[in-house]
């Protein structure tokens, strides 16, 4: 058993909030504590072994044959530089050079957080769950629609992101908050995400002003010198290309700025079949691998040895309207087919947790669960949007956040190695003839023992009868979401800072906006 695949059973059980903290009046959501979980499941691979060699072989040809457009002059130069047949923004190169620069990323890594309790795994069988980035919308119950998103919107999701021990790392911005401009938002929800959190942060690829601010607002907010940020990753970035066969300026701008830092890099090319990749899952798969490949060549070439993770957005479109379909057969198989091929080429993996419905309803939990089971049989790392996303990624919504958390809760329990344990003390021959054929189990000790650990407790789910359901009020799951979603906010407590690192981000964050931010065009 990995030393850290699951704590002693008396600890399964603690108050929600910041690791180790508990809160006098008591917890909002009694929930698991924070770990890592560890997927020992033996992955899916679709594939036989000569349907991974083709799946390669297809890749290689891209990079080879037709290339990959490289919008940003000065990565076309490195590429070049390092051998790569240059024409214009198309880019060529040739599979040995990208086996051998896609051999030097590390197959496992760690980002440390200015809260070090917080540190991630990326790699080998951890997997890891974000909270939902970057929908322009909000789902408001109250009110029953979506609503243009807002900084305090973005701030309720960012204290749920904090609160739920199921989520190991804060993505991009939860909601955007169209009420700030962007040419300061990302100092805004920067400042606001390194108060309200103390898990590991992402910074947009939009630009260099932000992704330096960004870079500098997550050194302050550890207490860093710059020799020490630089010295073990601290972020990431996320970026996507702009298939097909694209990546844009702006994007490969960040990515080379934290390849020299030596910071976390996720490249997750957005391959929606029919529209921006073949129609079959095999070729929008294979393209999605090439475009992925061609960008950690790059981050190789920049600083060998810098930690990769290569992403998969891959899914279906709606044929008859062109809307994107997650959840789905296909969505799934995708992800599964291409952890099959991150683990061909050593490279930790990136998986969403998505839906298509427009609403927190049936339909948004059982294609957000099917996307989250595609996550775990793919062997992903990492699950991007794990809890609160609606409508492709248009809508973000707290109650689904709540929603979701639920179900990464019982996945995470449904790793823990000891519902699977075949110990003496698991098998319970003993109790087995203690009981015999005309006792129940209830009574004996041996479950009272462990009547608080035995099962997953869920804080949603309503295991009464009908009857019992109606005469309790009825409530339907969205609506005592809802009401948990109100709780952990009264409940809330943000994680300690010092003072004087606070006041250094917020100067820090007040000399920016003085000088205008970051530009609004490219």
């Amino acid at each position: 058993m990995p030393e850290d695949a699951s704590p002693p059973p008396a600890r399964r059980r603690r108050h929600g909030g910041r690791a180790g903290n508990t809160r006098r009046t008591g917890p909002a959501i009694e929930q698991m504590p924070w770990r890592i979980p560890i997927n020992m499941d033996r992955p899916t691979e679709p594939m036989p072994p000569e349907g991974v060699a083709r799946m390669h072989d297809a890749a290689m040809r891209i990079l080879e044959e037709i290339g990959i457009e490289f919008l940003h002059p000065e990565a076309a130069r490195i590429l070049r530089k390092a051998g790569c047949t240059v024409d214009g923004e198309n880019v060529r190169m040739g599979r040995d050079m990208v086996l051998e620069h896609i051999a030097k990323a590390p197959s496992q890594f760690t980002i440390t957080p200015r809260n070090p309790d917080r540190q991630i795994t990326i790699g080998g069988n951890a997997i890891l769950f974000g909270n939902v980035s970057s929908p322009p919308n909000y789902w408001d119950m109250e009110i029953g629609r979506k609503v243009s998103g807002t900084r305090a919107q973005c701030q309720d999701l960012l204290r749920l992101t904090q609160y739920f021990n199921c989520i190991h790392f804060a993505g991009g911005y939860p909601v955007e908050p169209v009420d700030v401009h962007a040419s300061v938002r990302h100092l805004d929800v920067l400042f606001d995400k390194l108060t309200l959190c103390d898990k590991v942060a992402h910074a947009y690829s939009l630009g260099p002003e932000r992704v330096e601010d960004v870079i500098e607002m997550v050194r302050i907010a550890g207490g860093l010198t710059h020799e020490e940020f630089d010295a073990t990753p601290r972020m990431y970035t996320n970026i996507n290309s702009t298939s097909p066969l694209k990546h844009d300026w702006p994007m490969l701008d960040g990515w080379m700025r934290l390849a020299r830092r030596g910071q976390g890099l996720i490249v997750s090319p957005f391959t929606l079949a029919g529209a921006m990749a073949p129609v079959t899952m095999a070729g929008a798969v294979a393209q999605s691998l090439a475009e992925a490949l061609a960008a950690v060549v790059l981050a190789q070439i920049i600083k060998p040895g810098v930690p990769c993770v290569i992403g998969t957005f891959t899914s279906n479109v709606d044929m008859k309207t062109g809307a994107p379909a997650f959840g789905t057969p296909e969505y799934m198989r995708a992800t599964q087919m291409t952890g099959q091929m991150a683990r061909f080429y050593g490279l930790p993996m990136r998986a969403s947790g998505v839906c298509a419905a427009n609403v927190p309803d049936g339909q948004a939990m059982w294609e957000t669960e099917h996307s989250l089971w595609a996550a775990i049989q793919s062997g992903s790392n990492v699950v991007y949007h794990a809890a609160g996303w609606l409508e492709g990624g248009l809508i973000a919504s707290p109650e689904k956040f709540v929603m979701d958390c639920e179900v990464l809760q019982q996945l995470q329990r449904y790793m823990e190695p000891e519902i699977w344990d075949t110990s003496d003390d698991a098998l319970a021959l003993d109790i087995i003839a203690e009981v015999g054929p005309n006792g129940h189990f209830f009574g004996c000790q041996h479950t009272q023992d462990r009547y608080e650990t035995a099962f997953y407790q869920p804080f949603l789910s309503d295991w009464k009868n009908y009857e019992g359901w109606e005469a309790a009020g009825g409530v339907w799951t969205a609506e005592r979401a809802h009401a948990r979603f109100k709780a952990i906010l009264a409940d809330f407590e943000p994680p300690p800072m010092d003072v004087a690192i606070r006041e250094e981000l917020s100067d820090f964050v007040a000399r920016r906006k003085r000088e205008g931010g970051a530009p609004t065009d490219f």
